[in-house]
């Protein structure tokens, strides 16, 4: 979520000037069950930034936020800035949009209003510099392997799907065999939602190909997977990991999971990204095709900045 606010921060600053803060908030347990409406700032757990400027501090010209903990705080600084902050919301907030001078929402979810942008997938930070700029750390791991080189981005368990052993051993066969086929290489992540019994039988299956799964440790290698991929595989469960795969440019074959319920929201973003020539579901082939790259997060910028403006 932090990826989400911090990404349209980071495209806002790309043109114009900026100075971002970044403000972690969490509510108390006790109170985090409550309505927006009826939170106040002494129900946040003494761990969490201070939301609001401190008596004499400027309001921020901007203000982006992402995910329900941050509703009430979003609502209540549009209000205590006496409209000095231009408060952006981004997802669905489930509430009504005109609470928020905007917001951002994927296209997928259905959102609507006169203050509604909508793009394909969730802002990110993926842009072809900020990947160039990460390559360099992790060079001595990723540049021998052999080339076509696969990054695979695993996601996990939801409401709507789930990554069971047996279906993740599947998936890992088919993985294996395109990449052996191929005589390329692998680089996985996985994420905080991989059950560890999935990502136990992913792994036992991939570590004898060239190639690097990430363990967790250590700084994260995402984006230098993402430089160094000649394909991207990700998990149909996450419409993050699906956006930023399909900024690059690069193939991105998209892995079924378990469903637990219909696809609904995410079959949306995934017919979006076929009609945008960016996606297509992994047939345990590597075939290549080319796209224009995605650069949602930086039209959304855009267009935060022409309301700001008016």
């Amino acid at each position: 979520m932090e990826n989400q606010a911090l990404g349209l921060a980071e495209a806002v600053g790309r043109l114009t000037p900026s100075d971002i803060a970044v403000k972690r908030v969490r509510w108390k347990p006790a109170f985090d069950w409550l309505p927006a409406s009826l939170k106040a700032t002494w129900m946040l757990d003494p761990a969490s930034d201070a939301p609001f400027p401190k008596a004499g501090e400027a309001w921020p010209d901007l203000w982006i936020a992402t995910g329900r903990a941050t509703l009430p705080l979003s609502i209540a600084a549009r209000r205590k800035s006496g409209g000095k902050t231009f408060v952006v919301q981004t997802q669905d907030p489930r509430l009504d949009p005109a609470l928020f001078d905007m917001v951002v929402a994927p296209s997928h979810d259905g959102l609507g209003g006169a203050n509604v942008v909508s793009i394909t997938g969730s802002p990110h930070r993926v842009t072809a510099e900020r990947l160039t700029e990460a390559a360099p750390a992790f060079a001595d791991r990723i540049d021998p392997l052999p080339r076509p080189r696969v990054a695979v981005l695993i996601g996990g368990r939801s409401k709507a799907f789930d990554l069971t052993p047996g279906h993740a051993a599947h998936l890992a066969d088919r993985i294996a065999g395109a990449v052996t086929t191929a005589g390329g290489s692998l680089m996985l992540s996985f994420s905080r939602r991989t059950p560890e019994a999935a990502k136990a039988a992913m792994t036992a299956r991939l570590a004898p190909l060239p190639g690097w799964i990430w363990d967790g440790q250590g700084p994260n290698p995402l984006f230098a997977f993402l430089q160094a991929a000649d394909h991207v595989l990700v998990t149909e469960d996450s419409a993050n990991m699906a956006a930023e795969a399909a900024s690059t440019g690069k193939p991105v074959h998209v892995l079924p999971m378990v469903a637990l319920k219909p696809a609904g929201k995410f079959a949306r973003l995934h017919a979006d990204l076929r009609e945008r020539g960016a996606a297509r579901l992994f047939d345990s082939g590597l075939e290549s095709w080319s796209y224009e790259p995605l650069a949602e997060t930086d039209r959304a910028a855009r267009a935060v900045l022409a309301a700001m403006g008016r």
